[in-house]
């Protein structure tokens, strides 16, 4: 991860998972988060949409408008929404994180795309039928327009998964039964030799 704001919140949804895959929603407090809170977002990820239940201040600015209550899929170019909706079932489902580069501009400076760097972290649910996304879109420079203009459709670049066990603090990772081996949990069992 390249930018501090993404780094700071895995950081924070890990710890607060422990030995889980995701943690609560309940478990998130924004005021643990503070400094980050301006480059973060929460989506209800039920639905095509996934629709911005809270968007940060800067992550607003960037777009020059409120972003509460609109599709998250209608920020991104048509032709990646595909793309972004798949890498949200993998992130709900499987509650794997995803970390991707992404880049924009505003319409009228085309020529001078701003590289930003997307988080999509899993919320686990219990009785609450709205599954929740916590993620983060930072630019990996503030633009000289930040607020003034508006940014256009995003499109999606290269993309890896976080969060799987591996990326957990080793006591914890031991605890699973298990061992590791090209990064996936062989469990032993089944026939004997």
């Amino acid at each position: 991860m390249k930018h501090a704001s993404s780094r700071e919140l895995f950081d924070y949804w890990n710890e607060r998972r422990g030995p889980r895959l995701a943690p609560q929603r309940t478990d998130i407090e924004p005021g643990a988060i503070r400094g980050i809170l301006a480059d973060t977002f929460m989506l209800d990820a039920c639905g095509p949409d996934h629709i911005v239940r809270l968007a940060g201040t800067r992550l607003c600015a960037l777009f020059a408008r409120e972003l509460k209550g609109e599709s998250f899929a209608g920020l991104w170019r048509t032709v990646d929404q595909a793309s972004l909706a798949e890498l949200l079932t993998v992130v709900v489902e499987e509650k794997l994180g995803v970390v991707a580069s992404v880049t924009g501009a505003t319409a009228s400076d085309a020529l001078l795309p701003v590289k930003l760097e997307l988080v999509l972290l899993p919320l686990a649910h219990r009785a609450d039928v709205n599954t929740h996304v916590l993620g983060s879109l930072a630019p990996l420079a503030a633009p000289y327009w930040l607020g003034a203009k508006a940014m256009g459709s995003l499109e999606l670049g290269m993309f890896r998964h976080v969060g799987g066990w591996g990326d957990m603090d080793p006591p914890r990772f031991h605890a699973v039964p298990g061992r590791m081996r090209g990064g996936l949990i062989v469990y032993d069992g089944g026939l004997a030799e």
